[in-house]
């Protein structure tokens, strides 16, 4: 189903609008634009070691996390692994080359930014958009469409791990795999990114065939799309300078710091 629309827009005089499409539901959108990954990771200080017409390749600011998307290989695709960090067991992610970048976004931007203190429940963001739940040897969350799916594969006692995936009428779109190990709040932020019912953008011609989408057909400038743009990396950078800030001013200041008045010398 395709509707039409004209977006009131701004830009300098004389721009030629050029059509998009607004696609839901996002799981079935296509691969997008790696750029809406790899340059939020930039902004946010993760050092960029690809090489030229190879894969990409960005290392987080303490070396701890590799993200790697490969194009070349079968099936290729993205490739997180995370080192073993004090309690941290090592983990690895695996994310196949048509999953949307704003569901990769959801898991990569996770690891630029402070872990949550509330604790992570991966179901509850699919569970508030209508997902269904089925309890069985593997627990499983499907999308109201049925065409997608977020699962924790239980192969035998103490061995498990998430799996996630969406269909078309064509067969399997894509797949996407979480070793147990990998921390909780991360699985949530691609689950939550994974049900979030907003519709995503593609160019014309990056559009899925699939009778199983909707689209809306929408004029845009290269003016707006370059503001959105820089507005997502603005916001990687405040993020990233407020908290290297914050960690600058803790670091002067808890060295010599004397204890406030009637402090006893032991935490209670």
């Amino acid at each position: 189903m395709r509707k039409k629309q004209q977006w009131a827009g701004w830009g300098p005089a004389g721009q030629q609008a050029e059509q998009h499409y607004l696609v839901e539901p996002r799981h079935l959108a296509g691969g997008g634009d790696l750029r809406h990954v790899t340059e939020y990771l930039r902004a946010s200080g993760w050092k960029d070691k690809s090489k030229t017409g190879g894969p990409i390749v960005f290392d987080s600011p303490d070396k701890s996390v590799r993200i790697g998307y490969d194009p070349f290989t079968q099936p290729g695709g993205w490739t997180i692994r995370g080192a073993a960090t004090g309690q941290q067991e090592a983990w690895h992610a695996t994310l196949g080359k048509q999953v949307p970048v704003e569901i990769v976004a959801g898991f990569t931007d996770a690891l630029t930014r402070p872990r949550s203190a509330h604790a992570p429940n991966v179901w509850e963001p699919l569970q508030q958009h209508g997902w269904r739940t089925e309890a069985g040897q593997h627990f499983t969350a499907m999308s109201p469409d049925g065409n997608a799916f977020m699962q924790f594969h239980q192969s035998g006692p103490g061995q498990g791990f998430w799996y996630a995936g969406a269909q078309t009428e064509h067969g399997q779109a894509w797949n996407a795999v979480f070793t147990p190990t990998t921390p909780m709040h991360l699985v949530q932020a691609f689950s939550t990114a994974l049900s979030d019912p907003q519709p995503v953008m593609r160019p014309r011609g990056h559009v899925p065939p699939s009778q199983r989408i909707r689209t809306t057909s929408v004029s845009v400038l290269p003016s707006q799309l370059s503001a959105w743009q820089q507005t997502r990396i603005t916001a990687a950078r405040a993020a990233t300078w407020a908290r290297s800030s914050f960690a600058t001013n803790r670091s002067r200041t808890s060295p010599g710091a004397r204890p406030y008045a009637g402090q006893t010398g032991r935490m209670r």
